[in-house]
């Protein structure tokens, strides 16, 4: 079985800074994308960015130049630095993952179960 686990939510002032993070555990055998999602009160779930298994980036346009996704292969883990970050950035962010197990020769997508960021003075 595979877990998502993010980390890292909480309240930042409009300007600030926040680091979140996304930890996979379980009989992981490979990691393919690792991506960041949000979902504001009201709104539909969006992409915010993606990584590859060799570090390549995609970004929504609405955070191009602010968040930087990155991710350490040996841990598992991706993390989403956000900076300058706004009130329209707040929302409940989620990681997924494509992962495959030692039980199967196939990737599945796993989903964390979210972490709330909040942009306010």
């Amino acid at each position: 079985q595979v877990q998502l686990v993010e980390s890292g939510g909480g309240l930042v002032q409009p300007g600030g800074s926040l680091r979140l993070s996304c930890a996979a555990s379980g009989s992981i055998s490979g990691i393919r994308d690792m991506t960041w999602y949000r979902q504001a009160p009201g709104k539909e779930r969006e992409l915010v960015g993606t990584i590859s298994n060799r570090g390549s980036t995609k970004y929504a346009d609405s955070v191009k130049g602010r968040f930087t996704i990155s991710r350490d292969n040996g841990k598992n883990t991706v993390y989403l630095q956000m900076n300058s970050l706004k009130p329209e950035d707040t929302a409940v962010y989620y990681c997924s993952a494509d992962v495959s197990t030692y039980s199967g020769n196939y990737y599945l997508e796993y989903w964390g179960q979210g972490t709330q960021v909040t942009v306010s003075s």
